[in-house]
């Protein structure tokens, strides 16, 4: 690993409830009873052709980055992946590395002539909660070097920032991101085992179940299981980190915050002035990050030692973020490197 360190200035956006990725799922009979309050099905009023097209107009006409947003200091970043499903879009998905698998929008569906009422419901698990939706299935899903063959993809509520649905993590396996948000431009390829670049610093990683990206991190002198979430907008830590912190340093004020996962559930929390969050030989410099008792922690069984979830308010203000899943190496690029 090199020896260079760098620090990042983070600033916080705050207003209102804060959006976080994250998603498993499990596969319930096809008799189950739906949740309140959970996505309805959907039967497919127009031709496939005609409500992909006025989508893939939307996607052309949007005033941001078509791929990447970096953050800046009224805005939090996202990652989109031009996905093909079926051979049709490319629609717009938020790559999420905590999210296990891939779920679109009711839009996507009735894009795609595909009625939401023909797959057997799955129980989806995020951030704040879970709840029972309904599915689709295609023939494909496929993203550069990425394709999957026949998956089941939930429909998740269209409340993505812009986006048509969540690319998760299954088919990374052996692939490499490519994420450059100064030049808003992203590629997902095969690993060679390439070594990053020059500026960049290394950080290994590996998975937790089978495909979490998780690093180790320092927090205020508190050693942090640290997993890196591209689909969370916040960063979120766990109250043994709080505690942690607490007992080392005086706590900062706080404030009240609200988290709403992608399951639309909301969890209340606290933000509360934190110390560095330190990968290596990068320094994460973040005002304020988000404490809660999440369920994603209990699910994870991450609540007796800290632990931190790293979103996009802190990843978007890198230049370059490289994941590369076969050498289970982080390469971040920092702005002001070189």
């Amino acid at each position: 690993m090199r020896l260079l360190h760098v620090s990042i200035d983070v600033t916080r956006r705050v207003s209102g409830a804060m959006l976080c990725g994250v998603l498993m799922l499990g596969a319930l009979g096809a008799g189950s009873q739906r949740a309140a309050g959970t996505v309805p099905t959907l039967s497919a009023a127009k031709t496939a052709g005609d409500s992909a097209d006025e989508l893939a107009e939307i996607l052309v006409e949007t005033p941001e980055p078509r791929y990447v947003a970096p953050t800046q200091r009224d805005r939090i970043g996202r990652i989109w992946a031009p996905v093909f499903i079926n051979g049709r879009g490319p629609f717009r998905l938020v790559l999420d590395t905590g999210a296990s698998h891939s779920a679109v929008t009711a839009m996507v569906a009735l894009a795609l002539g595909i009625p939401t009422d023909q797959s057997p419901p799955v129980m989806l698990r995020g951030v704040t909660g879970s709840a029972t939706v309904p599915t689709i299935r295609v023939d494909t899903l496929s993203v550069g070097d990425v394709a999957v063959d026949s998956p089941l993809l939930p429909i998740v509520p269209d409340a993505m920032g812009g986006a048509q649905g969540i690319l998760g993590s299954e088919g990374l396996a052996n692939k490499r991101i490519f994420i450059d948000f100064r030049h808003d431009k992203i590629t997902i390829a095969y690993s060679h085992g390439e070594r990053s670049g020059r500026d960049f610093v290394d950080i290994p990683f590996h998975s937790l179940h089978g495909r979490l990206i998780v690093v180790d991190a320092i927090v205020g002198g508190v050693r942090t299981t640290a997993i890196v979430d591209t689909g969370g907008q916040t960063t979120i830590a766990n109250l043994a980190l709080r505690n942690a912190l607490a007992r080392l340093n005086t706590p900062g004020k706080s404030q009240p915050d609200q988290i709403v996962g992608a399951t639309l559930a909301v969890e209340d929390g606290e933000i509360i002035a934190t110390p560095a969050i330190q990968l290596g030989g990068v320094k994460m410099l973040d005002p304020g990050v988000t404490f809660a008792d999440m369920y994603i922690f209990k699910q994870w069984q991450l609540t007796k030692e800290p632990a931190i979830l790293i979103g996009m308010d802190a990843l978007g203000v890198l230049d370059t973020l490289v994941i590369d899943y076969r050498r289970h190496e982080l390469q971040l690029r920092t702005m002001n490197s070189g």
